[in-house]
């Protein structure tokens, strides 16, 4: 596995290279892109709990892991498992990112701006 360069570590093609990376040399190939699908919903639910427990009406249970480290864990998760998705369809993430971002900027400017003036 190959540790990305100071300057690139933390964009978005780093990681999803390095998810490819360790797929191939740790954990011996993807799953199929449907179990990856299910997955990834999996994570988001446990994500979702956590999020309605620490934020919402909620209370944990007695012996729940209420650590912010645990939050900070699903967040993970769910962001590993999309990217193995991504790289099993061929997506950059990245560069969708920016496109998406883009986007909603030209699409959405006015809109939020509208939005805050009609506030109370």
């Amino acid at each position: 596995m190959t540790t990305p360069s100071e300057e690139n570590k933390h964009s978005l093609a780093a990681l999803q290279a390095e998810v490819d990376s360790w797929i191939r040399e740790v954990g011996q190939g993807y799953y199929g892109v449907l179990t990856n699908t299910a997955l990834l919903m999996e994570e988001v639910g446990e994500l979702a709990r956590l999020l309605a427990r620490h934020y919402g009406e909620q209370s944990f249970k007695e012996g729940e892991d209420a650590s912010p480290e645990a939050l900070s864990e699903e967040f993970a998760d769910v962001l590993f498992v999309l990217l193995c998705l991504a790289n099993q369809t061929g997506v950059d993430v990245e560069k969708a990112f920016w496109q998406k971002l883009a986007k909603k900027t030209v699409r959405d400017r006015l809109r939020h701006t509208q939005r805050v003036q009609e506030k109370p």
